[in-house]
């Protein structure tokens, strides 16, 4: 069997996934509605309804597996409220306290660099907030792990809410090029 392999910038507001599991709210956007995907196809990893960026997509569970690994770095660009510090910087680099998996989980180490201005990003479906609400800054982190909302809660929890979420790569996979719901399908995975 022929496996397929997709890569889709994610706009913000649609559920990586493709059934809505959900009693309470049926009218959630949905990711077969951006493509025409094959029976069989699973993301890989997710990004919670607000947040956007990268998501690979496969009928391949192997590569799927492979790619949630701790071997494969994901990048994130995050913009938060407020101005940043380095204190704030290093704890996040060095392991910080979030709660995950129904307790306190201490994150592993991981890269986070502050970034000079906004990143070139495709605006949003839907407005965050302007200046008139106070400054804001914008990091780059880059995890090997994946818990339930860990970027949202890391920098929550040194006191940087994060306004928006946008994953820019997995591997050497990047969405430079991309625009929101754009899918490209491709051989392979070259991460």
């Amino acid at each position: 069997m022929n496996q397929r392999h997709f890569i889709l910038y994610k706009p913000d507001g649609f559920l990586s996934q493709f059934a809505n599991n959900q009693t309470k709210r049926k009218n959630k956007k949905l990711l077969g509605t951006l493509h025409d995907f094959p029976e069989g196809t699973m993301a890989i990893g997710r990004l919670d309804e607000p947040s956007e960026g990268l998501l690979l997509l496969t009928t391949d569970g192997k590569m799927s597996e492979y790619i949630r690994s701790e071997k494969i770095e994901k990048e994130y660009f995050a913009q938060i409220d407020g101005v940043i510090d380095y204190q704030s910087v290093e704890a996040l680099s060095k392991g910080i306290e979030i709660s995950a998996e129904g307790g306190p989980y201490l994150t592993k180490p991981c890269k986070v660099a502050l970034l000079e201005s906004a990143p070139g990003l495709p605006p949003r479906q839907r407005k965050i907030r302007d200046e008139r609400h106070g400054p804001t800054s914008w990091i780059s982190i880059t995890l090997t792990e994946g818990k339930f909302r860990q970027v949202r809660k890391m920098t929550a929890a040194v006191g940087f809410p994060t306004l928006r979420l946008v994953r820019v790569r997995i591997g050497n996979i990047h969405i430079s090029e991309m625009t929101p719901a754009q899918v490209q399908e491709v051989e392979n995975f070259d991460v």
